[in-house]
């Protein structure tokens, strides 16, 4: 049995001196709001309010993180309680799947996963002890206990992480029903939406025809045509306007913007509707959708975000038996240069956009990503997102970066995640790193303390609140 404790100079520079100036500069951030403008938390947890039902439901069978790891041992999803497409067998007792991952626990040592679970474990529920086989059923049942009490309820840690706005992901074909309700009950401006409109901009998905259809039922727009598509998808961003959203979101393989001719975009359209496109045609077709979508953000004033490089589903039997995102998703290399060239030369300078582009590849970060924010006053950079989102790929991040862009041609820090009590761990982590890199400029002389302490304050508060600012 190992105690668990948080030491208060986790993360921050090892060296004493630069540590010294560190704390002083993590010390301005710490207590400030969490501004969470990019993120997948269901926002029916919020509206309904309901207790979270049991540890394993809240900290392990939703978390790709988490399973990813206790899979490349050897662990079978259905043990851990991942649900198959076919109703097969899959193990329902919580404490169970519980034990499994803390006999598991060991797995993680040196992840970032490991870094905010202790956090979450310590900070938000009160535990002591690391989890282990000898450990598992007292945690379970301290962990119950607390899930039970009004206080551990999502509105109740919602106010006490001291959220001041939350951005979910939703489909382009939601009516946004759980936003309607927390709009009635005074949290329109707590819980905002974000236009995720990729399952209609790929036109050789198998459901793309259905889907197509249903935004014709919705808008009451007819989209046999190309030129009534693009006015069905204006329709519902402007519903998602209304319902207080900031940005869309864009999660394509590839960064190609190349924008098609409109004969050529309603013959591509044409074929996917009846059902004859090829694959080169549906990728221009993205790539092209991308350009427009861009357009639409000058007209309605929307936050673009960008965040490709991921193949999905990669064990194509896992998705078969489980669904997507159960953890087999791998980042592969990703070019922007040109990619983004048509778009950037199109809108990069229009006072009207913004673009706000994430990476998994981090070798484009000095070569490509922060030469172009650092020019095109539209582009920003994201914060490091998924398999970068660590304390050394953060540190990586701001070396690579901050001669070209500086730290005003990013967003500051955006959490990326669908485990909500994981949100507070995430900010407390990426305010401890870059009070570390602000404490080395500082020691090193080439920032003064009084500079360090407001770019911490930007880049943790200020900096996300403009960057998602709209555009009118």
């Amino acid at each position: 049995m190992r105690p668990l404790l948080l030491d208060d100079d986790r993360a921050l520079p090892a060296d004493p001196a630069t540590r010294a100036v560190a704390r002083e500069v993590y010390g301005a951030t710490r207590d400030l709001p969490l501004v969470c403008m990019h993120g997948h938390v269901d926002a029916a947890v919020l509206a309904q309010d309901r207790p979270f039902s049991d540890p394993a439901s809240l900290f392990v069978v939703p978390d790709h993180y988490l399973l990813r790891m206790l899979v490349s041992q050897g662990a079978d999803l259905r043990d851990l309680g991942v649900a198959t497409t076919g109703g097969g067998t899959v193990e329902t007792d919580p404490r169970e799947i519980w034990r499994r991952f803390c006999a598991g626990w060991h797995l993680f040592r040196g992840t970032p996963t490991r870094y905010w679970l202790e956090h979450e474990l310590h900070e938000v529920f009160g535990v002591t002890t690391q989890p282990g086989e000898d450990t598992a059923d007292a945690l379970y049942d301290h962990l119950a206990d607390q899930l039970a009490k009004p206080d551990f309820r999502p509105r109740a840690l919602f106010e006490r992480f001291g959220i001041e706005v939350l951005a979910t992901t939703d489909s382009p074909l939601s009516t946004l029903p759980d936003h309607a309700t927390l709009r009635d009950q005074g949290w329109g401006e707590k819980v905002v939406p974000t236009f995720r409109p990729d399952a209609l901009l790929y036109v050789d998905r198998p459901a793309w025809v259905a889907d197509v259809d249903r935004l014709a039922e919705l808008t009451g727009i007819d989209t046999g045509t190309y030129d009534g598509f693009g006015e069905a998808l204006r329709a519902r961003r402007r519903v998602f306007v209304e319902a207080g959203a900031m940005a869309t979101d864009h999660g394509h393989l590839g960064t190609d913007t190349t924008p098609l001719s409109p004969a050529e975009a309603a013959r591509v359209y044409a074929d996917a509707r009846a059902g004859q496109v090829d694959p080169a045609d549906a990728a221009a077709f993205a790539g092209h959708m991308l350009h427009e979508m861009a357009r639409m953000s000058c007209e309605d004033g929307l936050v673009m975000q960008l965040h490709p490089g991921v193949l999905r589903d990669h064990d194509r039997a896992a998705r078969a038996l489980h669904g997507p995102d159960q953890g087999f998703d791998i980042p592969v290399a990703t070019e922007f240069t040109r990619g983004l060239r048509p778009l950037l030369e199109s809108f990069g300078r229009d006072p009207r956009f913004r673009i706000v582009v994430f990476t998994v590849d981090e070798t484009t970060y000095s070569r490509e990503l922060a030469p172009l924010a650092g020019v095109y006053p539209a582009m920003r950079l994201g914060a490091p997102w998924w398999f970068l989102d660590t304390p050394d790929g953060m540190r990586r991040f701001r070396e690579a970066i901050t001669d070209t862009a500086g730290f005003y041609n990013t967003t500051g820090f955006v959490d990326d995640t669908r485990a909500f009590v994981s949100i507070p761990a995430r900010h407390d982590l990426a305010r401890r790193v870059d009070a570390g890199h602000l404490a080395r400029l500082v020691a090193e002389h080439r920032l003064g303390l009084d500079e360090a302490l407001e770019t911490a304050v930007d880049l943790a508060y200020n900096l996300p609140r403009s960057s998602y600012a709209r555009r009118t």
